[in-house]
């Protein structure tokens, strides 16, 4: 399979986040911004430097490219902090620490691709929250694994399928950057007329 029908863990956040924003971005080629997206473009501007660091005992990798050939994923990943010899995947969010299961799965699936490249076992990544100026660890457990692993398949099946309806959820409805491409409101009003 070549590079190309690689799935970019950037959309595998956005499948969980939202099916039709997924398709619409991935499929489509539709993108938008928004206040959202242009934040977390701005709080990216320090991290986005490749290279290799050392803080204290703790070796930092940034803007990793990462791949699994087993799961046909691939994608850069914000950080990975080694301590020891134990690896810790991280990225960066600019919003609210509210145990996010997108931002989980991006998580996983680079954890994944780790471990295929590495050859090592990762029990664990981190998370940090601009808007909190925290991290949550993310355990990297059988469920977490087992459910990032389906979500991948899930979203290669609905690529081939038409474009997903809109999600009942406002509040992700209003902080899309793609609410004016998507038009959940008025889709949904034009299929109750149907």
């Amino acid at each position: 399979m070549n590079e190309q029908n690689y799935l970019p863990l950037a959309y595998l956040n956005a499948w969980e986040y939202c099916p039709r924003r997924f398709y619409l971005e991935y499929q489509l080629g539709e993108n938008a911004d928004n206040e959202h997206i242009i934040l977390g473009r701005h709080l990216h501007r320090n991290i986005n430097n490749e290279g290799t660091y050392l803080e204290g005992d703790t070796i930092i990798y940034r803007q990793q490219w990462v791949w699994s050939n087993r799961l046909f994923i691939n994608g850069i990943i914000d950080a990975v902090e080694q301590q020891d010899d134990e690896l810790i995947p991280l990225e960066y969010k600019k919003g609210k620490m509210n145990n996010h299961l997108n931002d989980h799965f991006q998580l996983c699936g680079a954890a994944l691709c780790l471990e295929e490249r590495t050859g090592k076992t990762i029990t664990n990544g981190e998370i940090f929250y601009h808007a909190n100026r925290r991290r949550e660890r993310v355990k990297f457990t059988t469920t977490l694994r087992q459910a990032t692993e389906e979500a991948i398949q899930a979203a290669k099946e609905a690529l081939k399928k038409p474009i997903p309806k809109p999600i009942n959820h406002p509040k992700k409805c209003r902080d899309c950057s793609l609410k004016g491409i998507c038009l959940p409101k008025e889709v949904k009003q034009l299929s109750y007329q149907v």
